[in-house]
């Protein structure tokens, strides 16, 4: 199948592109178009108008400070797992960026846009949730700040208004006594996990404080779930707020299965690397 017709608009300012957005209701925003286009193509989506973002200025980077790791809207998903940078400050980006589709896909597709997307089959709005991360947007009313947890309203729905851009989005750094890991399964890598679980954990001294783990494939929206009173058995603990499913790929019996799998595995990797860094 062919997109429905639209109108194409390609702005050179980020003021021009969100007054774009504000006269044209039905628009949508293209980044790196890997989430969109197809879409389109099958006629899933059919805006009046596309607003291409690719000529504006200053948000293709990947910057790093104390804080945690900064990516910018166009900023492609290859570009992140490469910053050498951005993975000594919260390694799972490399991680669960990996896992991203396949190289094709992963040097035009952005980070940025797959969370705003808000398919919760993604790996990128999984991780923004288990960190605590969050998305700034901007809009002819000025910019604002989202949470991650405020962020993923259903099932490819965010809580972005239709005249705002995702601009950049904020992963914090790994702390110092903390530990991350990630694992998933696809019937094909590259293809959409059928489940993913990662995990992220702090220590005192060789004592758990924290451990989450957040899911990917298994809900509507990114699921995390706290299991810091559950260590021994952390499948246990997540399953009553998770939905695994039937679908064509898999039975929801086998996603249960690999959660229940998944979930300890990398909970242990996530508090071995915490223990390394501990006791570097």
């Amino acid at each position: 199948m062919k997109p429905a017709p639209f109108a194409y608009r390609r702005p050179t300012t980020l003021d021009e592109a969100t007054r774009l957005l504000t006269e044209a209701p039905g628009a949508k925003v293209l980044a790196g178009g890997q989430s969109l286009v197809p879409l389109l193509s099958m006629r899933l989506a059919a805006p009046d108008t596309l607003v291409d973002i690719n000529h504006l200025p200053d948000l293709g980077h990947v910057s790093v400070d104390a804080t945690g790791v900064r990516v910018g809207a166009l900023a492609r998903h290859a570009e992140v797992l490469t910053s050498v940078a951005a993975r000594r400050s919260q390694p799972l980006l490399a991680l669960a960026l990996a896992n991203v589709a396949h190289a094709t896909i992963r040097n035009r597709g952005t980070t940025v846009g797959s969370i705003v997307h808000a398919d919760a089959a993604a790996e990128m709005p999984m991780v923004l949730t288990l960190l605590d991360g969050s998305v700034d947007v901007v809009s002819t009313r000025g910019r604002r700040t989202i949470a991650a947890a405020d962020l993923f309203a259903g099932p490819l729905e965010s809580t972005l208004a239709h005249d705002e851009i995702a601009v950049e989005a904020f992963f914090p750094a790994l702390p110092e006594h903390g530990g991350v890991a990630f694992e998933e399964v696809a019937r094909r890598h590259g293809d959409y996990a059928l489940v993913g679980v990662a995990a992220r954990v702090l220590l005192e001294g060789d004592t758990v404080t924290s451990a989450r783990l957040g899911f990917v494939s298994v809900s509507d929206v990114p699921v995390v779930v706290d299991v810091t009173d559950a260590l021994d058995d952390p499948a246990a603990a997540a399953l009553p707020h998770l939905e695994p499913a039937d679908d064509i790929h898999a039975s929801a019996d086998y996603r249960t299965q690999l959660i229940r799998v998944l979930s300890p595995r990398v909970l242990e990797r996530a508090i071995a690397m915490a223990q390394g860094r501990n006791h570097v």
